[in-house]
């Protein structure tokens, strides 16, 4: 699937509505469509174990059938609706996918006790030791493997996947990837999304891959106030992604279900370098992603074994949402993948704080400065384009700034 324009959404449903259902979610695709998504994730899908379950409801990421849906979210037939729904809106839709570990009652535990992973003293064993309500696969087991691929296929055939966001994708062996990912582009063309950065991804067949690290590098920026720290890891990642293949490009985001529920807020994070950091996934080379809720200002941390309802409220997230997802579309020169535009990062002297590039492709170009500090920082014009003319994201006609006040970030289109 070629997504060099899309920007992707994470969908946790059982906390999106009251309902927690297909149906539910559904309403929302247009609200979706018109923030500019172009791709919706829905978080797993499928039964969850009751055995050894943590809290009341257990984690959509231990499943007891990967054939079947979890009956809280509605019926295979719901699934399809939604999936059809969203095609109709010009959205794509992919699942997570559990490949590396069960819940302690999945269905093959009865049936095929050999597709799973034997401790020293024989029985089931979870794959890490804080993953106590799951148990691990085994992929020396040549039925596993089969096993697994049929059931990935079977949502491509029945229900249109358009792909699939790989859990914990470095512990399942590359040669099983290579394989399934080739059967489900024979049915369908698809999008893989890996969670992991490791570059051996790319060659089993996944299109991005996680960017941990450029999170990171902005945090580290923000907190020294070095523009540097930014773009030396983007440099650096590039060089690895250039070996990695063509097209091969990272997923970029300020929070998701992880960061949400286990670590802290992206308001939190990030600070008041949010805002920038937010402009950075959008206009660095990469696929952003938006968390449920964060278009509403999520300032809750999602409980992960209950029900814990996002706050939907007006928020100026929306817009400024609304704007990068519309300006990523709208400007090849924000494309990721095969698509990509051209990097070119503006020495500012005397602006240590201050990170300046330009993203371009054909007549398309995009200005992007950025203050990591408290401070106004001033901008030397002349290290800049000359003889562009500049909107902002609002459409206005602007100039390069003089200043950039604490934090701000500046995003110019060219007009063309």
């Amino acid at each position: 699937m070629n997504t060099p324009d899309r920007t992707l959404y994470e969908v946790n449903l059982r906390q999106f509505s009251p309902e927690g259902t297909f149906d539910a979610f559904r309403e929302h695709l247009p609200r979706l469509a018109e923030l500019g998504v172009g791709i919706l994730w829905l978080m797993p899908i499928h039964p969850i174990g009751v055995l050894h379950r943590k809290g009341s409801l257990g984690s959509y990421y231990a499943a007891t059938d990967y054939m079947a849906v979890n009956p809280e979210f509605g019926s295979e037939d719901d699934l399809r609706e939604l999936v059809d729904a969203a095609h109709g809106l010009g959205m794509a839709v992919i699942l997570d996918w559990v490949a590396n570990h069960t819940a302690w009652d999945h269905v093959w535990t009865r049936s095929h006790p050999e597709r799973f992973r034997a401790g020293p003293e024989g029985g089931f064993v979870p794959p890490n030791p804080d993953w106590t309500d799951v148990i691990g696969l085994d992929y020396d087991e040549p039925s596993t493997r089969r096993a697994m691929t049929d059931a990935m296929l079977h949502w491509v055939r029945a229900c249109r996947i358009d792909g699939f966001r790989c859990d914990v994708a470095e512990l399942v062996p590359a040669d099983f990837w290579r394989a399934a990912i080739a059967e489900l582009r024979a049915e369908r063309p698809q999008f893989m999304l890996a969670e992991g950065e490791r570059e051996w991804l790319y060659e089993a067949g996944f299109d991005a891959t996680y960017g941990w690290n450029f999170a990171a590098s902005i945090e580290a920026a923000a907190a020294g106030g070095r523009a540097a720290v930014v773009r030396d890891h983007v440099e650096r990642d590039r060089a690895r992604l250039a070996e990695a293949g063509v097209g091969a490009f990272r997923m970029h985001f300020t929070t998701n279900h992880d960061w949400n529920s286990w670590e802290t807020l992206a308001v939190d994070r990030f600070g008041p370098a949010w805002e920038l950091a937010t402009v950075l996934t959008f206009t660095l080379p990469g696929m952003p992603l938006i968390y449920s809720g964060q278009e509403a200002g999520l300032d809750q941390r999602l409980d992960f074994f209950e029900k814990d309802l996002i706050t939907w409220r007006a928020d100026p997230a929306a817009d400024l949402y609304r704007r990068l997802c519309a300006l990523k579309r709208s400007e090849p020169a924000l494309g990721h993948g095969a698509g990509e535009g051209t990097l070119e990062f503006i020495e500012l002297e005397g602006a240590r704080a201050v990170l300046a590039f330009r993203r371009s492709s054909g007549s398309s170009e995009v200005l992007v400065l950025v203050n990591f500090s408290a401070d106004r920082s001033p901008i030397d014009a002349s290290a800049t384009p000359e003889g562009s003319h500049y909107v902002d994201l609002h459409g206005f006609p602007a100039g390069v700034p003089k200043w950039l006040d604490a934090w701000e970030a500046v995003v110019l289109r060219r007009v063309r």
